[in-house]
């Protein structure tokens, strides 16, 4: 099986690393479009209690504007993914969606290309995690 995903583990507040995170994407030219709290809906809609789980709908425009332009439909596979989440042992776990697994099944080749390109900045993004969260550790 592929992976569909990567990730970095980090140590840290859940909220600051979820701050983090949104700098990250921000300085990487992603905006947020989304953000959904899975914690608080699980345990809303059925009583159950889950470690801490964020899930943002990260999106570049640009390069989602140039994807739209060569395949009107490939935005059912957008926004990408990204996943924020506490582990038993008090570590933050953020995961990413490849963007290039995702969009292989699109046929137009040069989705591939912007596809590769979003991986890229994704994780750029995820390397400025690793990065602000040993700072913010340090400090």
């Amino acid at each position: 099986m592929t992976p569909y995903h990567f990730s970095v583990t980090v140590h840290g507040d859940f909220d600051n690393m979820v701050k983090i995170t949104h700098d990250a994407l921000t300085e990487h030219g992603f905006a947020v479009v989304s953000e959904v709290d899975m914690a608080a809906t699980l345990n809303e809609q059925l009583g159950v209690n889950h470690e801490n789980y964020m899930i943002l709908g990260a999106c570049n425009p640009g390069f989602a504007n140039a994807a739209l332009n060569q395949e009107p439909s490939v935005g059912v596979l957008f926004p990408s993914n990204v996943v924020i989440r506490s582990t038993v042992d008090d570590a933050v776990v953020i995961d990413f969606l490849d963007p290039a697994v995702v969009l292989s099944a699109v046929e137009e080749t040069g989705i591939h290309k912007i596809a590769d390109e979003v991986r890229t900045r994704l994780e750029m993004t995820r390397d400025a995690i690793a990065r602000a969260s040993a700072v913010a550790r340090a400090s």
